[in-house]
C-alpha cells in the first residue's frame, strides 16, 4: 500500500494561510511549539470571529464584576469555568466551521449545515448556562450594592 502525498496548497487554494501557519500541519517538536500553535488558533479566532470577541469581553466583564463585588473565590471560579467553557466551545465551533468549509469546498450540503448548526448550538447552550450562572451569582450582590447607595 502506498500513501498518497498531497501537494502543498497554493495561496489561491488556502487564502488564510500565512508563513506562520505554513508548517502547522506538522507535529509540534516541543511544548513551546504546541503552545505557539494553540495561541495562533486563539489569535485567529479573536481576529476573525466577532462572537469570540464578544464572549471574551463578556467573560472579562463578569470576572471583573465578580472581583469588584467581592464574591467568594469559589463563585469567581464557577464564573471563570463557565466563561471558559463558552470560549472553548466557540474555538471548537470555529474549527468545525473551517473544517466543514474545507470539506465541502464552501458549497451547500445538508450535512454540512447540520454540523455547523449543531456546533453553533453548543456555543449557544453554553452561553445561556453561563448567563444563568453569572446572573445567579452576580445579581444578588449587585442589587444589594445598588439598594445601599439609594
Amino acid at each position: 500500500m502506498s500513501q498518497k502525498v498531497s501537494p502543498s496548497p497554493t495561496p489561491n487554494q488556502v487564502p488564510l494561510m500565512n508563513q506562520e501557519r505554513e508548517l502547522s500541519w506538522k507535529v509540534a517538536s516541543n511544548l513551546f511549539v504546541s503552545f505557539k500553535y494553540a495561541w495562533a488558533g486563539i489569535s485567529y479566532s479573536f481576529q476573525t470571529q466577532r462572537n469570540f470577541r464578544i464572549h471574551v469581553s463578556v467573560c472579562a466583564l463578569a470576572i471583573a464584576l465578580s472581583i469588584f463585588l467581592h464574591l467568594q473565590a469559589v463563585e469567581i471560579a464557577i464564573i471563570g469555568i463557565t466563561s471558559g467553557l463558552v470560549l472553548a466551545l466557540e474555538l471548537l465551533n470555529t474549527a468545525i466551521e473551517s473544517l466543514v468549509d474545507l470539506t465541502v469546498k464552501q458549497t451547500y450540503h445538508d450535512l454540512a449545515k447540520i454540523a455547523k448548526d449543531c456546533a453553533a448550538g453548543a456555543v449557544l447552550v453554553s452561553a445561556l448556562v453561563a448567563v444563568l450562572v453569572a446572573g445567579t451569582l452576580l445579581l444578588p450582590p449587585l442589587v444589594a450594592l445598588i439598594k445601599s447607595n439609594f
